[in-house]
This record gives C-alpha cells, sequence and structure tokens, in this order.
C-alpha cells in the first residue's frame, strides 16, 4: 500500500513548472497588423533572427550614428547660426531615453510575449464591451503614436534639411559635398525617427494597458446597479487590483527611471541656456527645444495614463459609499420605532432625479462629471437583500484599500503630481539663482 501511495504521489512532486510558447500570428490574428509594425520598426525579437537584427539596429541608430554626428559634424568652425554647442545635450537625452525605452520592452516581450504583456490572455474573462473597446482601443494605438511622432519629425526634417542646404560648405564632408550631406541628413533622420519612435510606443502601450483596466473599472461599476452579492464584488475587485499591481510592478522601474532621466535632461538644458557666454536664438536652440518638447510629452503620456487609472479606481470608493447610503436610505424608510430592522426592497420609491447641488440633470456637466462615481442617485430598483453590515464593511474594504498604479510603495494620483511639480520648481528656482542671480 505504501509503495503505491508513492508511485502516485511521485508524478506530482516531479512535475515542472510550465513554460508558455509565444502563439504565431497569422493573417486573421487581432496582433497581426501590430505585430508586423514591430517587425518594421525593428523590435521585434520573437525568433533569433529578428533578435539579433533588433539590437543591430538599436545600436546603430541610437548610439553609434547620434555619436558620429556629434564628434564628426560639430563644426566648431561654422558661423553662429550653424554651431551646434547643445548638440550633446540633445543626442544623449535622446538616446539614454531611447535605450531605457528599448531595454524594458524587449525584456516585456521576451519574458511574457506580447499577447500576455497587453493581457489579451486574460479577455477571455471580460465582457463583451470590454473585448469590444479593447480591440478598438489597440487599433488606435498605431494612430496616436503617428500623432506624437508625425509633428516631431516633420519638424525635425524641417529643421535638417534647412542645416545642411544652407550650411553645406561649412559642414566636414567626404568626397561629393551633395552626396555626402545627403547621407548624413538622411541617417540622422533616420536615428531622430527610431529614437521617439520607440520611446513614444512604450508610453503608447502603457497608455493601452492602462485604458483596459479603465474598461474593467466602468464594467465593474455595473455591479452597484444590479442584485449583487458582495462575494462576487470582492472577488471582482480582488482580481482588478492584482491586475493594477501586476502593472505597477512592471512599469515602475521605467516609469521612475524616466522621470530622472527628463529631469535630468531639463536641468541640463536650463543649465546650458542660462550661461551668459551663449547667444540664444532659435536657430542654435530650435532642436534642444524640440527634443525637451518630445521627452515631456512622452512623460505627460506616463503620468495621465496613471492618474486617470488611479482616479478611477478610487472612485469605486465614492460609488460604494453611494450606493451603501441609497441602499439604507430606502430599505429603513417608514419603519416604525420598536420594529424589527429588516432589510427590504422597495420598488416604489423613485429617489428625485438631481445632482448633489440641486441642480437638474437636464444641465450640461462636461467633463467634470465621472463615468464611474456620477452626481446620479442610484434608483432604488438596484438594491439588493444584502444587509446593513455586509454593505458597511465592504464600503470600509474599499476605504482602506485603495487600488491605482504605484511606484514603489508611492500611489501615482493628482497629490504625487503635485508633490514632483513642487520638487522640480524648487530644483529649478535653485539652478536659476546659482546661473543668473535669481533669488
Amino acid at each position: 500500500m505504501g509503495d503505491t501511495t508513492t508511485k502516485k504521489e511521485q508524478p506530482l512532486l516531479e512535475s515542472k513548472p510550465k513554460h508558455f510558447n509565444r502563439s504565431v500570428s497569422h493573417v486573421n490574428d487581432e496582433f497581426h497588423t501590430f505585430r508586423s509594425y514591430l517587425r518594421w520598426m525593428c523590435v521585434d525579437q520573437s525568433n533569433l533572427f529578428t533578435a539579433t537584427l533588433s539590437w543591430l539596429v538599436f545600436f546603430l541608430l541610437a548610439i553609434a550614428i547620434p555619436a558620429a554626428s556629434h564628434f564628426v559634424l560639430a563644426c566648431p568652425s561654422c558661423d553662429a547660426n550653424h554651431s551646434r554647442p547643445y548638440d550633446d545635450v540633445v543626442q544623449l537625452s535622446l538616446s539614454s531615453v531611447a535605450a531605457l525605452s528599448f531595454l524594458c520592452l524587449t525584456s516585456f516581450v521576451k519574458k511574457y510575449g506580447l499577447r500576455r504583456f497587453l493581457f489579451f490572455d486574460k479577455l477571455c474573462d471580460e465582457s463583451e464591451t470590454v473585448r469590444m473597446n479593447y480591440m478598438a482601443q489597440l487599433n488606435r494605438s498605431v494612430k496616436i503614436l503617428s500623432v506624437f511622432v508625425g509633428p516631431c519629425f516633420v519638424a525635425e526634417c524641417a529643421y535638417k534639411m534647412w542645416w545642411y542646404a544652407s550650411g553645406a560648405s561649412q559642414i566636414p564632408f567626404l568626397g561629393n559635398v551633395f552626396v555626402s550631406d545627403a547621407v548624413a541628413c538622411i541617417l540622422e533622420l533616420c536615428s531622430w525617427l527610431y529614437r521617439t519612435t520607440v520611446i513614444f510606443l512604450v508610453c503608447v502601450l502603457f497608455r493601452l494597458i492602462c485604458h483596459l483596466q479603465i474598461l474593467r473599472l466602468q464594467d465593474f461599476a455595473t455591479y452597484f446597479h444590479v442584485d449583487s452579492d458582495v462575494a462576487s464584488v470582492m472577488s471582482e475587485h480582488l482580481r482588478i487590483r492584482r491586475h493594477l499591481r501586476i502593472i505597477s510592478h512592471r512599469f515602475r522601474a521605467f516609469i521612475l527611471l524616466a522621470l530622472v532621466l527628463v529631469t535630468g535632461s531639463q536641468f541640463a538644458c536650463l543649465l546650458e541656456t542660462t550661461k551668459t557666454t551663449h547667444d540664444l536664438n532659435i536657430y542654435k536652440t530650435g532642436e534642444l527645444a524640440l527634443c525637451s518638447v518630445t521627452l515631456l510629452s512622452a512623460l505627460s503620456i506616463l503620468f495621465r495614463s496613471a492618474t486617470k487609472i488611479t482616479h478611477k479606481a478610487q472612485a469605486i470608493t465614492g460609488l460604494a459609499a453611494k450606493w451603501h447610503v441609497c441602499a439604507t436610505l430606502d430599505s429603513f424608510d417608514g419603519v416604525a420605532e420598536g420594529d424589527v430592522l429588516t432589510a427590504q426592497i422597495s420598488h416604489e420609491r423613485i429617489f428625485p432625479q438631481v445632482g448633489t447641488d440641486g441642480e437638474s440633470e437636464t444641465d450640461d456637466a462636461g467633463d467634470e462629471e465621472d463615468e464611474i462615481d456620477t452626481t446620479k442617485l442610484i434608483p432604488s430598483y438596484a438594491y439588493s437583500t444584502i444587509s446593513y453590515q455586509k454593505r458597511q464593511a465592504l464600503v470600509n474594504y474599499f476605504e482602506n484599500n485603495r487600488a491605482g498604479i504605484t511606484v514603489f510603495g508611492f500611489m501615482l494620483d493628482r497629490s504625487t503630481l503635485h508633490t514632483i511639480f513642487g520638487i522640480e520648481l524648487s530644483l529649478v528656482l535653485w539652478l536659476l539663482g546659482k546661473t543668473i542671480g535669481i533669488s
């Protein structure tokens, strides 16, 4: 008998963890267009060949060409309009943030796969509304990426073409001046396009993942408008909190390092431009300003997506409290003194349809109205037979378990952004006091 038990338990003890294999993309796959876009960008690392090509392109466009452009085309003998005193700050800023984005993106895709990284393996548990809206948002991601990259690239093209065309005789060249300048201009533009696209790609993917959680929170809010039990509400909220914790764990290093690098870049720009020996004009600082706009836009996408999902997750607490209050008022309305307090559902009573300030609901609330925790009272037919104690316990749970995007334990909400802004402003004023004497 002992040998039989040992033989039955042996396979369980020797079982090895499963390894997830990446699915192959085909024409009808929802990822076919997106994978093709990644492949054309040379950031797809699904096999050895594409991974090797991806790293070669990264070293060429993000490191080799910017370094060669800075040291070979520095043009110290050029006139005032064609000298590039801030080129080192521009190249280091773009290359450092692009390297961070590339390393994070490759580690994410290599470790989880594109489908698991974008939580598409979890969509089978979601409602049809969430799946359809998430697919629509995925299809919009490439357009959103183009909206941010396109204007920056057009401005860079205009600047580079002017710089090479007007200063052709001054810029160092090899062989034929026109061919050499044309090749150098194309390589620099490709490098700029590659770096900015990689930077914005990671930010747009983070926005896409956050949008999925917002859709799930909006779907979760409907639990308070139907006859739901506490167990199902708790189970769904715990599942959402777990996914938010996973997102925070994956992106916390990227968000923190991106903030540090962009802050350092902006302080370097401020320090260089406030020197008394530098004469500022659009020809010298145009590329520096364009670099700052690019990096700050990418950082804004990260913080806006994080704070938005945190705000939506915390709005659930207000919705649960309103649900509890409305249910309590309806359940105990008309109970005589001395009667036993039991939860009742009233199907006749209708609350007045007014906002919290007494205004009519026909008044347009604009963008101030939240999709989850609105100012509308929950209708009485949505109440369930959940007891007062269970509802109160559920509200206490929401109040003491805030959900959202965190960075090493710090919640990314509006108060955190205000703190970051205050620290940045203090550092800026301190730096200006050291350079131009602002007190």
